[in-house]
């Protein structure tokens, strides 16, 4: 790439065909949606098959063990981020988003052929908490990259707009995974699908159907070029010798880390959990809608929203993200008690409390969502919305009630996260970009927010109020306000081509 008029940025920007732009995004999105659904369908299947990989006769131990499992994922992910953005600032941030997406391919393959207790004993949930470790490492190491990439391939004043299709990328992959459990689910029994019929596990599937995806998303991405930003810090002998230790050594770079963790991604990843993951946790466990109803009315939810991430994206660029990024945390910790409220009244459900019992051999909780009987008795409520036809669930009212209920909180989710890429990218220097940004993303989505379903099942256990769980997200939402309000810089229209243009 030849420079001609001393403002490398814009000559560039110039010079690129919108085709590379989209052919750049697709190749990313694509990838990045594979590693969310292999991602996401171990906690949609939670209910399913966390009984077949733990002792028999404790579901309840089961489901919970299965959740910590789960949460895993989640915590080890700023490791990933911290590995892996390493290698993305010395190597390149093509070769390390490939290896992410053949650890995660190869983890969630290993889940789809993996045997169960009965078969294999205490080794399957040791093997399978092993594969989380590797999904998560990998999904640290994978979002990074994808929005590093992207943003350093497209226009300064269109950074927002552009960056937001790998924001949907999360989104979409849950949606994904959503919609191939139904899908294989209308296609038999529920014993089948469970395995618990024919010798056929239904379960599997979905996680062998990621191998084919990542063997597409592979064939694109390694035809893809290095970035060309990270292309000119190599050529001019930029980068970074150990960018860990320049990254969170130095105080002018941990500064900016800290503010972005808790004056932006902390809030940004309860919100995102709350809106997405919370809300189906609450109508399965606590509002006793039956699985395949909640899969739907989350599905939809979700599939509604999704242009709303671009939407923000593109204000972003022209009013800035800061308060767009605020003012979602903002709606979200002020309206979750009242939209939860609507839920549980839409769904019909009237449960008043939820009991704990702890099992004394094993120590699991044990949550039993219970209302008040005719004689005024506390007895178990009963399961709501039961409808294992899609034409029946959709021509319900309560339905398109809770709908609109959960895209309400996915719409703060879209004010949150469609910004947060090109906040993120434009918050930190090229040299350390990958490293830099990957560790407050990971933090506040995989800590903050991805232990919010067992922090929430934990306070309803402890309190019996039904909505314990919310103050959680709330606390943490309002504490990113405060925090953004006062410290959090805005980086609109910050040129990210000028550290690397030549004098």
């Amino acid at each position: 790439m030849t420079e001609t008029s001393g403002d490398l940025g814009a000559f560039y920007n110039d010079q690129v065909s919108k085709a590379k732009i989209w052919q750049v995004i697709g190749a990313s999105a694509v990838g990045t949606m594979i590693e969310w659904y292999d991602f996401y369908i171990f906690g949609s299947l939670a209910p399913i098959i966390a009984p077949l990989f733990y002792p028999p006769g404790n579901d309840t131990f089961a489901y919970i063990a299965y959740l910590a499992t789960f949460a895993v994922g989640f915590v080890v992910r700023p490791f990933g981020a911290l590995f892996f953005g390493r290698i993305g600032d010395i190597v390149g941030r093509k070769y390390a988003f490939l290896v992410t997406l053949l650890i995660m391919g190869g983890a969630t393959a290993v889940i789809g052929f993996l045997p169960t207790f009965e078969t294999i004993g205490y080794a399957a949930p040791i093997i399978l908490l092993l594969v989380r470790v590797l999904q998560g490492l990998a999904l640290g190491g994978e979002y990074g990259g994808a929005a590093v990439y992207v943003a350093e391939h497209v226009p300064d004043n269109r950074r927002g707009f552009y960056t937001s299709f790998i924001q949907i990328t999360a989104t979409l992959g849950l949606f994904m995974s959503l919609a191939v459990i139904l899908i294989i689910q209308n296609m038999m029994s529920p014993e089948q699908f469970a395995g618990k019929a024919d010798g056929i596990s239904g379960w599997r599937i979905p996680f062998l159907i990621s191998i084919v995806l990542v063997v597409i998303s592979l064939y694109i991405r390694l035809k893809m070029e290095e970035s060309p930003i990270f292309q000119q810090v190599k050529t001019s002998g930029m980068t970074s010798a150990n960018p860990l230790i320049e990254a969170f050594t130095k105080w002018r770079n941990l500064k900016i880390v800290l503010i972005s963790l808790f004056g932006a991604t902390a809030g940004q990843g309860v919100v995102w959990y709350a809106g997405q993951f919370y809300a189906l946790f609450y109508l399965q466990s606590i509002l006793n809608v039956t699985p395949t109803s909640a899969n739907y009315i989350v599905a939809i939810a979700l599939l509604l929203a999704m242009p709303f991430f671009v939407f923000f994206g593109a204000l972003s660029d022209r009013i800035g993200r800061k308060w767009i990024i605020l003012g979602g945390c903002f709606l979200a910790m002020v309206t979750y008690v009242p939209i939860y409220q609507a839920m549980q009244a839409a769904a019909g459900s009237e449960v008043v409390t939820a009991t704990s019992q702890r099992d004394p051999v094993t120590g699991a909780i044990k949550l039993t969502p219970q209302t008040i009987g005719i004689d005024g008795e506390i007895k178990n409520a009963e399961k709501v919305l039961p409808y294992t036809n899609f034409n029946d669930l959709v021509s319900n009212r309560a339905t398109w009630q809770l709908v609109l209920l959960v895209f309400i909180q996915v719409f703060w989710v879209t004010m949150v996260y469609g910004p947060i890429a090109a906040y993120l990218v434009e918050a930190f220097p090229a040299k350390i970009r990958y490293t830099a940004l990957s560790l407050p993303y990971h933090i506040g989505n995989g800590v903050f927010g991805g232990l919010l379903p067992v922090i929430g099942l934990s306070l309803i256990a402890q309190t019996g109020n039904i909505y314990a769980g919310l103050f959680y997200p709330m606390a943490i939402a309002g504490l990113t306000f405060v925090v953004g309000s006062i410290f959090l810089k805005e980086t609109h229209g910050h040129k990210i081509w000028d550290e690397v243009s030549p004098n």
